[in-house]
């Protein structure tokens, strides 16, 4: 046998999403990636149980720590967004909530902007100043001079999103990073919306990507997961992190100086945070989530021709009084789309009705094909109001300056057939 497309990162984008990180011979040559649903794995003997506890030897004791079906997970991933090492986790909060907890430590700071999804929001603000971490926001997060403004000794990383949650918009990326790195800091992304297929953040300069992969890498709506990616190569050892640096001298004479210093991050991160917090995906849940990158390009090239289609229709309609979508010339953020996502700017729309909230509430009892529900990424197409849920809870002028009000509603279109979808808009509009 001369199969190694396992391992060949020279491959195109949708070959790697259906051979990385998988080698059959590893696994009595069955094919497709086994599940394996156990909780535990023979230690061997008392050598090789010591080894592994050492992290001397690659391998799998306890299913909290690692498993053979998220190991090929996390390589499958790693090699899709080009970086060192990542780590599958229990959900998309759960990654960026470790995230943070691996980066900063009590009387640290965060920056953030304020297009942020909800639950980040309130992560941000509400649960981790209760750690005495907290969070410092950009007034402006086209303006680069808002982000420097806010650096200190204290702040730990800046953390945006790909594409803004609802109203899609973009951030330079390239910009920000070069601000974080001439300042010895990470950027993190969360890249939920646009995928590695839309954009890999790391070309950019993003140092970490953090997934809901519950949305477009799963794409059916069928498991909750989240995904943290680590590029690799960040210079941990400038004082900043101290806690890196007493991980690696803890470590050093039992993982490669040289490996362990290109994934210091996710090394910790499982180590520390995964181990001991148990935030763990089950092997099952990791199993679905490999069929569903399997056919992630293709799925992404549907969704993106019908956002653009379903874009320009609403942007003419008489009861639309906004469309946000970086497709449509008249977008802000449609010379950035041009930069960072020329393949796409993903599948989700936010839209403002000429009829305030009851207008909106009345086109979510309308609607046949799209469906009222809080998640998207699915295949199939959703619709819901934010201002009574994923921004529930959080105050009205943090709602506004996220692009969320009463008459907002946020689409995530799905890969039906075009003109069904724009037909059944088009009655609810009526």
């Amino acid at each position: 046998m001369s199969y190694e497309a396992y391992k060949d990162n020279s491959l195109g984008f949708t070959t790697k999403q259906l051979h990385a990180g998988y080698n059959p011979a590893e696994h009595y040559r069955a094919k497709a990636v086994p599940i394996y649903q156990t909780a535990a794995f023979e230690l061997g003997d008392y050598e090789r149980c010591v080894r592994l506890f050492s992290y001397n030897e690659e391998g799998h004791s306890y299913v909290r720590f690692s498993n053979p079906t998220n190991t090929v997970l996390e390589k499958r991933i790693t090699a899709l967004e080009g970086g060192a090492g990542a780590l599958a986790m229990a959900s998309g909060m759960a990654a960026i909530s470790n995230t943070f907890l691996n980066l900063a430590q009590a009387g640290d700071e965060i920056i953030a902007v304020k297009t942020l999804y909800g639950g980040s929001t309130t992560l941000l603000t509400s649960l981790l100043p209760r750690y005495n971490i907290t969070s410092r926001f950009v007034e402006n997060e086209n303006d680069i001079a808002s982000y420097a403004k806010l650096i200190n000794s204290r702040t730990k990383a800046i953390y945006i999103e790909s594409l803004g949650n609802p109203r899609m918009n973009i951030i330079d990326i390239e910009a920000v990073a070069n601000l974080a790195h001439a300042h010895g800091i990470p950027l993190v992304i969360d890249n939920t919306f646009a995928t590695p297929y839309l954009l890999r953040p790391f070309e950019w300069g993003a140092d970490i990507v953090c997934y809901s992969a519950t949305k477009y890498l799963a794409g059916h709506g069928t498991l909750i997961a989240g995904l943290v990616v680590e590029k690799g190569g960040f210079d941990w050892f400038s004082g900043r992190f101290p806690q890196m640096e007493e991980f690696y001298n803890e470590y050093k004479k039992s993982i490669t100086p040289d490996e362990l210093r290109t994934t210091l991050f996710s090394r910790r991160l499982r180590m520390v945070y995964l181990t001991d917090m148990g935030a763990h995906l089950s092997p099952l849940n990791a199993w679905f989530l490999l069929q569903g990158i399997e056919t992630l390009s293709l799925r992404m090239e549907r969704h993106v021709h019908n956002a653009r289609a379903v874009a320009a229709f609403l942007a003419q309609h008489n009861e639309v009084k906004e469309v946000s979508h970086p497709s449509l010339p008249q977008n802000p953020w449609h010379t950035l789309a041009g930069k960072y996502f020329p393949l796409g700017a993903g599948a989700i729309l936010s839209i403002r009705l000429r009829g305030g909230k009851a207008k909106a509430l009345s086109v979510v009892q309308k609607v046949r094909i799209f469906d009222y529900m809080v998640n998207v990424g699915d295949a199939k197409s959703l619709i819901v109001h934010p201002e009574s849920s994923t921004h529930f809870g959080i105050t009205n002028a943090e709602r506004e300056k996220a692009g969320v009000y009463d008459d907002t509603l946020r689409l995530s279109v799905g890969i039906e057939d075009e003109r069904d979808l724009i037909n059944d808009l088009e009655q609810a509009l009526a």
